[in-house]
């Protein structure tokens, strides 16, 4: 009897993303191009590289990642701040992915479904594991957002223990719980505010059927897994600070009670966090002042 030989590649291994195309954007910037399975298609990322960094390097980098809030995307970091002149002369590699204009850095629930857009798995698997083989990222790790980046730092910090070394959060949503009544939409926030029109509950479903997913998504219920981190949480009042402005900004407003509550969370738990609150809106010039106050506590977790 004739026996076939079958030599079938894995369904994972012929999905793997790839890299179709990079672009250099600036004499540091490099725009990556990435066909994504767990996206369903091409997204984009852009990296500062270090000094010495080549197309083929035999070295590693600590890396910085650095995540966006909502309705914006992978260039708001070097559209937005000095962050490009900031980490010049630093050696680290630093990593901004897009997230969505409301990813929320998740994979979605999808009413139950899955799939697409699977944030978490391009960011935390794909682009991750990319940046390792052919870009010479290391695993000394830190990570810092703004909005829902600030979500997502802490977030991913909390469901990947041990990935990264810090996390910064500056005007995040870090307590998605907060205030919620059974029964009641009171935390229909993010995609709501970021995607007019787009169901909300794709993301993590109905915060009481789906409360599992919600709470195994919400920084706040996972503090505990933040233990041995250098930990960074800052945000406004929402009131006129020194950027100006007349109004008091309901964002900031709300954000400010995430803040306080997670980090009262993490003070409960006995692990230690820098906490800035200060008058100020929901808008970049505070975010970059507060990636410069965090910059010193972030290099030091990457050994610089």
């Amino acid at each position: 009897m004739l026996l076939a030989l079958c030599l079938c590649v894995p369904a994972e291994a012929s999905a793997r993303a790839r890299v179709v195309d990079r672009t250099a954007v600036g004499h540091r910037a490099l725009d990556l191009t990435i066909e994504s399975p767990a996206m369903g298609g091409r997204q984009k990322v852009r990296l500062l590289l270090p000094r010495g960094w080549t197309d083929s390097p035999r070295r590693t980098w600590p890396t910085l990642w650095l995540l966006h809030g909502g309705v914006d995307d992978y260039t708001a970091w070097t559209r937005e701040t000095d962050v490009e002149r900031l980490t010049a002369a630093d050696d680290i590699l630093v990593v901004m992915p897009n997230g969505g204009s409301c990813g929320n850095y998740s994979d979605w629930w999808n009413h139950g479904n899955g799939g697409p857009p699977r944030w978490e798995t391009f960011h935390m698997t794909e682009v991750r594991r990319i940046l390792e083989r052919d870009f010479g990222a290391g695993d000394v790790r830190a990570i810092a957002g703004n909005s829902m980046g600030g979500l997502g730092a802490m977030g991913y910090s909390a469901r990947f223990p041990g990935r990264f070394r810090a996390a910064a959060a500056f005007s995040g949503y870090l307590s998605t719980l907060h205030g919620h009544r059974p029964g009641h939409d009171s935390v229909a926030w993010g995609p709501s505010f970021s995607c007019p029109g787009t169901d909300w509950r794709r993301v993590w479903g109905d915060p009481d059927d789906q409360a599992a997913v919600w709470h195994a998504h919400n920084p706040y219920d996972l503090a505990g897994r933040l233990r041995g981190m250098r930990l960074w949480v800052a945000s406004g009042n929402g009131r006129p600070g020194p950027f100006g402005g007349l109004l008091t900004d309901p964002i900031e407003r709300a954000v400010l009670v995430h803040a306080r509550s997670f980090a009262a969370r993490l003070t409960a738990l006995g692990i230690p966090v820098t906490t800035r609150f200060y008058d100020g809106r929901h808008t970049w010039p505070y975010w970059e002042r507060e990636l410069h106050a965090a910059y010193p506590m972030l290099l030091r977790s990457l050994g610089r």
